[in-house]
């Protein structure tokens, strides 16, 4: 079995596993991170959405030798010290957690919007969740949530 090396949630691993399992399975089973969630397994739904490198990728979609000397951002990475993040916070305080099913999705979708561009317009928020799906906001809550944090 090959050894595999990438940075996870700010921290250098080194996994041995095989090259062709999916990102998702090996943060699910191997290492315990269950935040990122399986939905639809073929890349449609968001709820595996994770960071690479600071870009929003399905990790159900993505296999464990493509990270290979990598960065890898996960929702348990995203608090630091036990603070949630300010996305988070702006989540909690504009109910945009329902069932909790797409949030680490979402959050992290934003999180990289909010990298690239810190003062996005209502419009480039629509664009960057629209690979996340939710059933039980309407993603109004959700939209706000990412604009109350352009307001610092």
């Amino acid at each position: 079995m090959p050894k595999i090396t990438f940075n996870l949630n700010n921290k250098d691993i080194t996994i041995t596993t095989a090259y062709n399992r999916r990102l998702l399975d090996v943060l699910r089973e191997e290492l315990g991170l269950t935040g990122t969630k399986e939905g639809c397994a073929i890349g449609e739904c968001g709820a595996c959405t994770v960071l690479l490198n600071d870009q929003a990728v399905n990790s159900c979609l993505l296999l464990i030798g493509q990270v290979e000397g990598q960065n890898v951002l996960t929702i348990e990475g995203l608090s630091t010290k036990g603070e949630l993040h300010p996305v988070q916070k702006k989540f909690l305080k504009h109910g945009a957690v329902q069932c909790g099913f797409c949030t680490p999705g979402m959050i992290l979708s934003a999180h990289a919007l909010l990298h690239k561009n810190p003062s996005p317009k209502e419009e480039e928020v629509k664009e960057a969740i629209t690979g996340n799906l939710c059933r039980c906001t309407g993603y109004k809550q959700i939209i706000d949530a990412v604009m109350d944090v352009t307001k610092g």
